[in-house]
């Protein structure tokens, strides 16, 4: 019975042995039910609201929530001829899915600037939890608003489906419990990707499939999501990053370098494992997820790691603001304030501290930068040289900005800067024998990122084309190595905090 409860210390992650006991629960009672499409739809829809209570408790209210409102204003929209009335209908439904996730994530932001720019005294409280107390007897605590899991996630999925409804490019007549299991679909429901409903909702009629090739994509992709995150992820940040971020200034200027190139390492393992496993997982459920990574740490510009980094947040990102605001439609300059306002709302997005803000505007004016520059340096574009100069710089340019992103405020992150360009040469040898070891899986991970995509595509063939004794062996080795370097506690994906 205790496995039915929430327990906030003890989240239902992928990383967990109980999380596969339960997939694998799941997967016989689908099985079962397989041939009967509606009825396989409700199983998964109740074992996805069922995941994300064990995830966050009884904010799976506020899941329902979202879905409800959104399903309102997703069925009134196509009745109203009238444009300029639509257009407002559609403004208070992003409005009201958008306010739920202002108000968990961003309220503490909101009181203390107004409480530094109009030197106020406003103290932030629950009054949701108050409301839902004095309205149902709960007694939840009111002295911290705390930050659903996968909100910002199911709030853009949300918003898009209000968005294409309005531009009539999904069928309105979704049913309820359709669009419900689209915006709680538990694989990718905390952490992504962010999957459009013109790309899902048509899988829902399909009868289900699973081809051998699938199977082996699956198979292999749970793997190597699992190796990402425990194998390279965890184990830098718990053996090496995490420590010198932690208190900079105690470390040398050395240490912060390699510390800050094993972060850049260490949240693209973290975050494409994640994505990796959700893929995977819905792949045996006959559905197919989008690509949300590609090798981004092999692009030649930011706009072209933009391309291959959370692919589906930046073609979210590219589709519902930079777009809508004119994109390059009205002339240069305009192109360029869409570009910096689109990355400073990414930014946001991400986190309401002012590190946040900086990274997404760095990367803005990067954006800005790549679009002077393109004409100018088109004639090198396919010169191996020049590429491989460029991708250099591009990886570099992306690891500092990550310092901002990684450090606990803006503070540190320059402490870590200052840290690393008064560096001593000769302390690599030293450190690098006292780290050996994570620095040996940074090195290991960094390589088998940059593989050229042939030689990743021969490996996942030879895995593809074994046989099912030796793909069990495989896994069998992958889970004893695993358990060897596998924290105690427990490593939360790092987006599940956006």
């Amino acid at each position: 019975m205790k496995f039915f409860l929430f327990d906030s210390s003890s989240p239902l992650l992928f990383t967990q042995t109980i999380f596969w006991v339960f997939l694998l629960v799941v997967l016989v009672f689908f099985g079962l039910l397989k041939n009967k499409i509606k009825l396989s739809h409700l199983w998964l829809l109740l074992v996805s609201y069922f995941f994300y209570y064990k995830s966050s408790g009884n904010f799976v209210v506020l899941l329902l929530s979202v879905t409800f409102i959104t399903f309102i204003f997703a069925r009134l929209l196509p009745k109203i001829t009238s444009k300029p009335l639509k257009r407002t209908l559609l403004f208070f439904g992003i409005l009201l899915d958008a306010s739920f996730l202002l108000y968990f994530k961003y309220t503490y932001f909101f009181v203390d600037t107004i409480n530094q720019v109009w030197k106020t005294n406003f103290v932030a409280v629950d009054y949701l939890s108050l409301f839902v107390n004095n309205s149902f007897g709960t007694n939840f605590s009111v002295d911290k608003i705390i930050l659903p899991v996968g909100i910002s996630f199911f709030t853009f999925q949300a918003i898009s489906y209000l968005a294409d409804v309005y531009k009539e490019k999904i069928d309105t007549k979704t049913s309820f419990w359709d669009f419900a299991f689209y915006l709680s679909f538990f694989p990718q429901l905390v952490a992504g990707p962010i999957v459009r409903a013109e790309n899902f909702l048509p899988q829902l009629k399909k009868p289900y499939s699973l081809s051998k090739q699938d199977f082996n994509k699956a198979f292999f992709l749970i793997l190597n999501g699992l190796i990402k995150k425990i194998f390279v992820s965890d184990y830098i940040s718990i053996n090496f990053v995490d420590r010198v971020f932690s208190s900079p200034d105690t470390f040398s200027g050395v240490e912060n370098l390699l510390a800050s190139y094993g972060y850049t390492l260490q949240i693209y393992c973290d975050f494409s494992g994640y994505t990796d496993i959700a893929i995977a997982i819905s792949l045996l459920f006959g559905f197919r997820l989008p690509k949300n990574f590609n090798s981004p740490y092999k692009a030649v510009n930011i706009t072209d790691f933009w391309h291959r980094w959370h692919i589906s947040l930046s073609t979210w990102l590219r589709d519902y603001i930079y777009i809508p605001l004119g994109g390059n439609r009205k002339g240069k300059i305009r192109q360029y304030i869409n570009l910096l306002t689109t990355m400073l709302i990414g930014g946001f997005w991400h986190g309401a501290n002012i590190k946040f803000v900086f990274w997404g505007f760095c990367h803005g004016v990067l954006l800005i930068l790549d679009k002077l520059l393109n004409m100018m340096v088109k004639p090198l574009q396919n010169n191996k040289i020049y590429r491989i100069f460029s991708a250099i710089i591009c990886f570099h340019l992306v690891a500092v900005l990550w310092i901002f992103f990684r450090a606990d405020s803006f503070e540190l992150a320059t402490t870590v800067l200052q840290k690393i360009f008064s560096l001593n040469p000769n302390a690599f040898l030293p450190v690098i024998l006292a780290y050996w070891k994570p620095l040996s899986i940074i090195l290991f991970a960094m390589i088998i990122h940059i593989l050229p995509q042939k030689a990743k595509d021969f490996i996942r063939n030879i895995f593809y084309r074994s046989p099912l004794f030796l793909k069990i062996i495989y896994a069998l080795i992958v889970v004893f190595v695993l358990s060897q370097v596998k924290s105690a506690s427990i490593q939360p994906f790092i987006y599940f905090q956006f």
